[in-house]
């Protein structure tokens, strides 16, 4: 099915986000809370002799190697005929840009920057900062990376700066997803209300 949002847009994790992406375009949303996992799913393919993963995701890379006794491979970016959702060079994308691996406020270039702020990061300088995780728990950055983005999204920001993340268990995931929302894009549609 697909996700309860506009193609490219910041994925949803509550009703609330649902709301301002859709609008009027749909008759009904259903709040069942806030999501838990704030990842989508992990998508893999497994159609040839190796272990595709498409799409990172709430289950890791590793948490699949186990179970399935092999090496699992990653799939390119493909944005001419991607076989899962999330495969395009831009998506999960908010409507300011996305500055990846943050260690200090790039004011040259924003002037106004939010800073999504992960474990012991820099965080002086910064217009706002909005925590993943404080402690550095990837489940809990996870769990809040959209919800996060939705909030930093504001026409009083420039630009939206991620700290480091390690590419370890759901840093992958969370880091798959920002590579996606930093990459050049057109520029999105209003919402219809």
């Amino acid at each position: 099915a697909p996700s309860a949002n506009r193609s490219g847009r910041i994925s949803p994790t509550t009703a609330a986000h649902v709301a301002a992406s859709l609008g009027n375009a749909i008759g009904m949303i259903l709040d069942g809370g806030p999501c838990g996992v704030g990842l989508e799913s992990t998508v893999i393919d497994l159609t040839t002799d190796q272990v595709v993963m498409l799409r990172p995701g709430g289950i890791t890379r590793d948490q699949v190697a186990e179970v399935l006794g092999c090496d699992v491979v990653m799939a390119e970016t493909d944005d001419n005929a991607p076989k899962s959702p999330g495969m395009l060079t831009s998506h999960y994308a908010p409507g300011l840009p996305v500055r990846l691996n943050a260690t200090a406020p790039d004011q040259k270039k924003y002037g106004h920057e939010i800073l999504l702020a992960f474990g012991d990061c820099v965080t002086k300088g910064f217009d706002k900062v909005l925590w993943l995780s404080k402690t550095g728990d990837d489940r809990e950055a996870a769990a809040n990376l959209f919800a996060k983005l939705h909030e930093a999204d504001q026409p009083r920001f420039d630009g939206i700066a991620i700290a480091p993340i390690p590419d370890a268990g759901l840093g992958l995931a969370i880091n798959d997803r920002m590579k996606r929302a930093s990459a050049p894009r057109a520029p999105h549609p209003a919402p219809s209300n």
